[in-house]
């Protein structure tokens, strides 16, 4: 049996565009032993000469398809991986990865109270798991996703997004832009802050919430700390950050 720890082949099976910079690799995995939203695969290239590298990266996908994984890539000029990906990687080719990983920052439909989300950018892929995972079992208590992006064009899986609230189950889905807005733009303008996070929770109640917080590292803890102060039970906010990307 496979173990986590295990590195495996996996094939991509598709690509698809998110946004300019952001793509969804589909992959299948012959040994893979199920997830759970908010866990995280490593990947592994190796070249020629056997230098190799690593990188971490959510799971965007909902558990339940055997073997079927998506991860969802944001380019990093300049990144060893990401740009491979991007322009080299094509339907066909195999990729090593291991996983699942992580048992922390994890939500199951069985937890109690409201869910609430905040995220920067592409800190939304392991929430996107969560959103996915409770449209498919069809749970209806309230969640709202507060999402910050710079450009409307950059907003990761927004057409997808816009279908589930569509759903009527009780999913919100709020924006804010930080760095441009189109014609007629009615969401937020500015950075997440302690305002902003207050008038979004109100609606579920930030005391009754479990909340999931990812993005760079700024913002999780600033969100993180406001919240506390706002009222929510430290014990009920999952955190998990990356590197500075000026979301």
């Amino acid at each position: 049996m496979v173990r986590p720890i295990d590195w495996q082949l996996a094939t991509i099976t598709a690509v698809r565009d998110e946004t300019p910079t952001v793509r969804t690799f589909a992959l299948s995995v012959p040994d893979w032993a199920g997830h759970r939203p908010g866990q995280h695969v490593d990947l592994r290239l190796t070249a020629e000469d056997g230098y190799s590298v690593e990188r971490s990266y959510s799971i965007a996908s909902a558990p339940g398809d055997d073997g079927a994984v998506e991860i969802t890539v944001e380019r990093i000029d300049g990144g060893e991986v990401s740009p491979y990906l991007h322009d080299v990687a094509i339907p066909g080719d195999r990729i090593e990865i291991r996983g699942p990983i992580g048992g922390y920052f994890v939500w199951e439909p069985s937890f109690d109270g409201p869910l609430f989300l905040v995220a920067g950018g592409s800190g939304v892929v392991p929430l996107m798991a969560m959103l996915r995972h409770r449209a498919r079992l069809g749970a209806r208590s309230p969640a709202r996703l507060l999402l910050s992006s710079r450009h409307a064009e950059e907003i990761i899986y927004r057409a997808e997004l816009d279908r589930l609230v569509e759903a009527g189950d009780g999913l919100e889905v709020v924006h804010t832009l930080t760095r441009s807005q189109p014609p007629g733009w009615a969401g937020y303008t500015r950075r997440i802050d302690e305002r902003m996070l207050a008038e979004v929770a109100e609606p579920i109640g930030i005391a009754a919430a479990r909340t999931y917080l990812c993005g760079p590292t700024a913002l999780v803890e600033g969100a993180a700390n406001a919240l506390v102060r706002l009222g929510a039970p430290a014990e009920r906010i999952r955190t998990e950050r990356f590197g500075p990307s000026g979301t």
